[in-house]
């Protein structure tokens, strides 16, 4: 059985332990261990995280039995036309198949949907299988977009929506 919590702070090392267990599994066909390393340092410190809940990010932690095997973090980013981002989806690899990310995504439409959301958009790199996952839930690409996260690493993604 698969549960969900709301992660606290606390949970940042969780949060940061998944990530650099599932992150060379994910990304390491199409980007470089350079750049792996380097997004993984940007994105997972736990300066960033703590910041992302402080600016008022929701994680939500995956775990079956007593083991965490997923998260997502996402936020209201257009409050003008209540629009939300799922920032993170990640799932351990021998969990794919099983409803994980299924659950997660659907709770974060549900927490944004309850919240008066409208939309729920994502980036997904656009060599990652995960965007089909993401089509069979509803999602449709918006736009393609290379974005420069420093070092000159650039992120080549869709920009994916779906409507609440």
């Amino acid at each position: 059985m698969i549960y969900l919590r709301k992660a606290k702070e606390e949970d940042i090392a969780t949060i940061t332990r998944l990530a650099e267990e599932i992150w060379p599994q994910t990304y390491s066909e199409y980007i470089s261990e350079g750049q792996l390393r380097y997004m993984l340092d940007l994105m997972y410190n736990k300066g960033e995280l703590l910041g992302q809940f402080r600016k008022g990010h929701i994680f939500l932690i995956a775990t079956e039995g007593s083991k965490d095997v997923g998260f997502a973090g996402f936020s209201l980013v257009n409050p003008e036309e209540y629009t939300y981002k799922l920032h993170k989806l990640y799932v351990l690899p021998e969990m794919h198949g099983k409803g994980v990310g299924k659950l997660l995504i659907n709770e974060v439409a549900d927490i944004a949907k309850k919240n008066n959301g409208k939309a729920l958009q994502l980036n997904v790199n656009r060599n990652n299988k995960a965007k089909d996952f993401y089509e069979r839930a509803g999602f449709k690409i918006k736009e393609t977009v290379d974005l420069d996260i420093g070092n000159g690493f650039f992120m080549n993604d869709y920009v994916m929506e779906k409507a609440l």
